[in-house]
Protein backbone atom coordinates (compact mmCIF):
# COMPACT_ATOMS: atom_id res chain seq x y z
CA UNK A 1 0.00 0.00 0.00
CA UNK A 2 2.67 2.14 0.71
CA UNK A 3 4.27 1.59 -2.52
CA UNK A 4 1.22 2.90 -4.38
CA UNK A 5 1.15 6.09 -2.13
CA UNK A 6 4.95 6.70 -3.44
CA UNK A 7 3.30 6.43 -6.89
CA UNK A 8 0.80 8.84 -6.51
CA UNK A 9 2.93 11.59 -4.83
CA UNK A 10 5.71 11.06 -7.54
CA UNK A 11 2.74 10.96 -10.39
CA UNK A 12 0.35 13.80 -9.69
CA UNK A 13 2.88 16.58 -9.96
CA UNK A 14 3.98 15.11 -13.23
CA UNK A 15 0.18 15.51 -14.34
CA UNK A 16 -0.51 18.42 -12.85
CA UNK A 17 2.73 19.95 -14.83
CA UNK A 18 1.36 17.91 -17.85
CA UNK A 19 -2.01 19.93 -18.23
CA UNK A 20 -0.32 23.16 -17.22
CA UNK A 21 2.00 22.78 -20.12
CA UNK A 22 -0.72 21.51 -22.12
CA UNK A 23 -3.12 24.48 -21.53
CA UNK A 24 0.46 26.76 -21.80
CA UNK A 25 0.65 25.41 -25.67
CA UNK A 26 -2.95 25.54 -26.45
CA UNK A 27 -2.76 29.87 -25.63
CA UNK A 28 0.22 29.92 -27.35
CA UNK A 29 -0.99 27.98 -30.45
CA UNK A 30 -4.49 30.02 -30.23
CA UNK A 31 -2.89 33.41 -30.00
CA UNK A 32 0.08 33.09 -32.46
CA UNK A 33 -2.73 31.74 -35.13
CA UNK A 34 -6.12 32.97 -34.83
CA UNK A 35 -5.83 36.31 -34.64
CA UNK A 36 -3.93 36.57 -37.82
CA UNK A 37 -5.87 33.99 -39.49
CA UNK A 38 -10.03 34.43 -38.22
CA UNK A 39 -9.44 38.17 -36.24
CA UNK A 40 -9.99 37.25 -33.21
CA UNK A 41 -8.50 38.21 -29.88
CA UNK A 42 -5.84 36.40 -28.45
CA UNK A 43 -7.06 34.90 -25.31
CA UNK A 44 -5.38 34.57 -21.60
CA UNK A 45 -4.46 31.25 -19.44
CA UNK A 46 -7.55 31.10 -17.95
CA UNK A 47 -9.87 31.31 -21.27
CA UNK A 48 -7.49 28.42 -22.81
CA UNK A 49 -8.61 26.27 -19.83
CA UNK A 50 -11.73 27.41 -20.29
CA UNK A 51 -11.97 26.37 -23.77
CA UNK A 52 -10.50 23.16 -23.49
CA UNK A 53 -12.98 22.36 -20.67
CA UNK A 54 -15.47 23.30 -22.51
CA UNK A 55 -14.53 21.29 -25.58
CA UNK A 56 -13.92 18.34 -23.55
CA UNK A 57 -17.52 18.35 -22.27
CA UNK A 58 -19.19 19.72 -25.88
CA UNK A 59 -17.28 17.25 -27.79
CA UNK A 60 -15.09 14.15 -25.31
CA UNK A 61 -18.15 13.96 -22.45
CA UNK A 62 -17.61 12.87 -19.00
CA UNK A 63 -19.07 9.46 -19.49
CA UNK A 64 -18.61 8.15 -16.07
CA UNK A 65 -15.68 6.05 -16.92
CA UNK A 66 -12.15 5.93 -15.28
CA UNK A 67 -10.24 8.70 -16.06
CA UNK A 68 -7.35 6.04 -17.27
CA UNK A 69 -9.89 4.22 -19.78
CA UNK A 70 -8.19 1.18 -18.69
CA UNK A 71 -11.71 -0.70 -20.27
CA UNK A 72 -11.74 1.62 -23.14
CA UNK A 73 -11.45 -1.20 -25.80
CA UNK A 74 -13.71 -4.30 -24.03
CA UNK A 75 -16.07 -5.42 -26.31
CA UNK A 76 -14.31 -4.74 -29.42
CA UNK A 77 -13.27 -8.57 -30.07
CA UNK A 78 -16.77 -9.53 -30.00
CA UNK A 79 -17.73 -6.59 -32.56
CA UNK A 80 -14.70 -7.45 -35.15
CA UNK A 81 -15.94 -11.24 -34.90
CA UNK A 82 -18.82 -9.88 -35.25
CA UNK A 83 -18.09 -7.95 -38.30
CA UNK A 84 -16.03 -11.11 -39.59
CA UNK A 85 -18.60 -13.58 -39.80
CA UNK A 86 -20.99 -11.55 -41.13
CA UNK A 87 -18.75 -10.67 -44.22
CA UNK A 88 -17.41 -13.90 -44.61
CA UNK A 89 -21.11 -15.12 -44.77
CA UNK A 90 -21.71 -12.51 -47.56
CA UNK A 91 -18.89 -11.94 -49.46
CA UNK A 92 -16.26 -15.53 -49.06
CA UNK A 93 -18.25 -18.07 -50.39
CA UNK A 94 -16.82 -20.85 -52.00
CA UNK A 95 -13.71 -20.65 -55.03
CA UNK A 96 -16.36 -21.09 -57.71
CA UNK A 97 -18.17 -18.57 -56.40
CA UNK A 98 -15.71 -16.04 -55.97
CA UNK A 99 -14.51 -16.25 -59.29
CA UNK A 100 -18.42 -16.47 -60.31
CA UNK A 101 -18.41 -12.69 -58.41
CA UNK A 102 -15.22 -11.96 -60.30
CA UNK A 103 -16.62 -12.61 -63.80
CA UNK A 104 -20.30 -10.53 -63.07
CA UNK A 105 -17.98 -7.60 -61.64
CA UNK A 106 -15.74 -7.29 -64.40
CA UNK A 107 -18.21 -8.01 -67.01
CA UNK A 108 -20.26 -5.16 -65.35
CA UNK A 109 -17.36 -2.75 -65.48
CA UNK A 110 -16.67 -3.76 -68.95
CA UNK A 111 -20.22 -2.82 -70.28
CA UNK A 112 -20.52 0.23 -68.07
CA UNK A 113 -17.16 2.26 -68.77
CA UNK A 114 -15.30 0.51 -71.71
CA UNK A 115 -18.01 -0.26 -74.07
CA UNK A 116 -17.69 -1.52 -77.37
CA UNK A 117 -13.87 -2.24 -79.11
CA UNK A 118 -14.58 1.50 -81.40
CA UNK A 119 -15.47 3.09 -78.15
CA UNK A 120 -11.98 1.84 -76.35
CA UNK A 121 -9.99 2.78 -79.50
CA UNK A 122 -11.74 6.00 -79.77
CA UNK A 123 -10.53 6.58 -75.77
CA UNK A 124 -7.52 5.55 -76.38
CA UNK A 125 -6.44 8.27 -79.14
CA UNK A 126 -8.32 10.59 -76.63
CA UNK A 127 -5.81 9.87 -74.69
CA UNK A 128 -2.58 8.99 -76.32
CA UNK A 129 -2.84 11.16 -79.34
CA UNK A 130 -0.21 10.75 -82.07
CA UNK A 131 1.73 13.29 -82.80
CA UNK A 132 2.27 14.84 -86.43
Amino acid sequence: MKRNKKKFWLIFPFVIASMGLFIWFFQWLWNILLPEILGVKAISYWQAFGILLLSKILFGGFNGKKFGRRNHFEGRDDLRAGWKQKFESRFCGSEEEREEFKKRWKEKFESRFCGAEDEKEKFKEMWNPKSE
